[in-house]
């Protein structure tokens, strides 16, 4: 596809790919904007760590069970533990749940695809038959609805999915904020390519997911599927959680003569490169758990920084989501680079053509996100 000179100059965002083409980052790199990255995926690290653990818990402990009331102990349960869990002295591992529901929805990749081949459903009649061996209750349900349980395993495929992305994610987290503390890390294109060669390094992990039901073990999702991390998890969660997510309850009407919600998934921009900081900060919206949850695992050097701020820390949690969408700004840059049809300093005419289409599709839909607001 060859595009003119001039419509390739007229885009509203054209700055921002010039950016990238010369090597630099959406986030502009300055020292305050090093520190606050660095800062607050050193916190969504060991967040991340958390959720990563719970939700490989779920789909491995609590396989199918209908009622798992003590899902978010990890299997330890305690008279102390039930207590801090009720008064919320926890991680939210509702926000780890909510990620996953909104990947599952939306769909995409191979996780996707393969959740509706012979071949799993095959194996989830398996895994299923040996789990409820002699239970004509739940085989009465079967027989009056037959995609109950198949929708049940699909979903424990993305509780597993998910906490296998999350483990990766996690450890490239801290090893950026170790990298940091040695003094290796000192600008904002040099997060960007922390992120992207872990991506790199990581993108053919294999996703696999099996249960042990009794003395035997079942795969689910092996490793013959072919699921990896970067296409099957890595992509479908950038599209899932990064740009499209879910209406947030309180805030827009589900009454479809509103017309609050589009019914068009593709048009949805509730994700977190658009999410307003103001409402994020509200009580019962879904990145407000995480916020929570970051705050307490701050490093010393970024919670100074907040604190010399006008507000110090009475809109700590405004100031985390602002400091977390930079973030995410950055991660996104790394998926830009990687999934670019040729590096984006090519020489070759042809290559930066190409280039400039695939750019351009990237910046459509950041016209209505808070990219402005990051750099201001």
């Amino acid at each position: 596809m060859v595009i003119s000179k001039n419509k390739s100059r007229n885009h509203p965002l054209e700055a921002y790919i010039e950016r990238l083409k010369s090597g630099e980052a959406l986030l502009a790199d300055s020292p305050d904007n090093v520190l606050e990255v660095v800062g607050i995926l050193h916190s969504y690290g060991i967040v991340l760590d958390a959720y990563s653990r719970n939700l490989i818990y779920i789909s491995k402990e609590q396989f199918l069970l209908f009622f798992p009331f003590f899902k978010y102990l990890n299997g330890e349960v305690s008279p102390q533990k039930l207590l801090r869990h009720w008064w919320h002295d926890r991680i939210n591992f509702e926000y780890a749940e909510y990620c996953m529901k909104a990947m599952f929805w939306h769909g995409g990749g191979g996780l996707d695809a393969y959740l509706d081949t012979p071949e799993f459903k095959q194996r989830c009649a398996a895994a299923v038959q040996a789990k409820f061996q002699g239970n004509p209750f739940i085989w009465g349900l079967d027989w009056l609805f037959p995609e109950f349980l198949p929708e049940q395993v699909r979903v424990m495929a993305y509780y597993s999915g998910l906490g296998q992305f999350w483990r990766i994610m996690s450890d490239m987290f801290m090893e950026l904020s170790h990298r940091y503390d040695r003094g290796e890390i000192k600008s904002i294109p040099q997060v960007v390519d922390h992120i992207l060669a872990g991506l790199v390094a990581a993108a053919n992990t294999p996703i696999t997911y099996e249960v042990k039901i009794r003395d035997r073990v079942y795969d689910i999702i092996p490793k013959s599927a072919g699921l990896t991390f970067l296409t099957d998890t890595a992509v479908p969660y950038v599209e899932a959680v990064f740009f499209r997510g879910t209406p947030f309850l309180g805030t827009v009407s589900y009454n479809a003569q509103a017309y609050q919600i589009s019914p068009d998934q593709s048009r949805f921009a509730y994700g977190a490169l658009y999410a307003d900081p103001l409402p994020i900060g509200s009580a019962g919206i879904p990145p407000t758990l995480l916020m929570q949850d970051m705050r307490h695992y701050l490093p010393d050097y970024l919670e100074n920084f907040y604190k010399r701020s006008l507000r110090g820390e009475d809109d700590l949690r405004v100031k985390i989501c602002q400091t977390f969408q930079k973030s995410m700004y950055c991660v996104t840059t790394a998926a830009i680079v990687g999934l670019a049809p040729y590096p984006l300093n090519t020489k070759e005419l042809e290559q930066q053509e190409a280039n400039q289409v695939y750019l351009e599709g990237w910046m459509d839909r950041f016209m209505n996100s808070r990219l402005s607001d990051v750099n201001a």
